[in-house]
């Protein structure tokens, strides 16, 4: 079975800073596509990055160069690491892993879900 367990949120500023992770179990890491959504109150969840077993990404264009997706193996975790936050980068993130996904950001595309860790506005 699938688990996947995230962590890292907490309240951050404007301009700051901050490193979700998310601890992988259930099956074999790097054989599954591994994605970042987010989720603001009342919207629809969206993508944030994927990373593909190959090492290929995708980020959301409101990305903009401010968030990396990576991983490691050995800890079985993936991360992503956001600079400059904005006010509206203060939401709920889920982590969410998939066989076939191909960097996909579609929620669609993925079955497997953590709970969520929350960013959030400290200003």
């Amino acid at each position: 079975q699938v688990q996947l367990v995230e962590s890292g949120g907490g309240s951050v500023q404007a301009g700051g800073s901050l490193r979700l992770s998310c601890v992988a179990s259930g099956f074999t890491y790097g054989t599954y596509c591994m994605a970042w959504f987010r989720q603001a109150p009342g919207k629809e969840r969206e993508g944030v990055a994927a990373l593909d077993t190959d090492g290929s990404t995708n980020y959301a264009t409101f990305v903009k160069g401010g968030f990396t997706i990576s991983a490691d193996s050995a800890k079985n975790t993936l991360y992503i690491q956001m600079s400059s936050l904005k006010p509206e980068d203060t939401v709920m993130y889920y982590c969410a892993a998939e066989l076939t996904s191909a960097v996909s950001l579609k929620e669609s595309e993925y079955d497997n879900w953590g709970e969520g860790t929350e960013a959030t506005d400290s200003s």
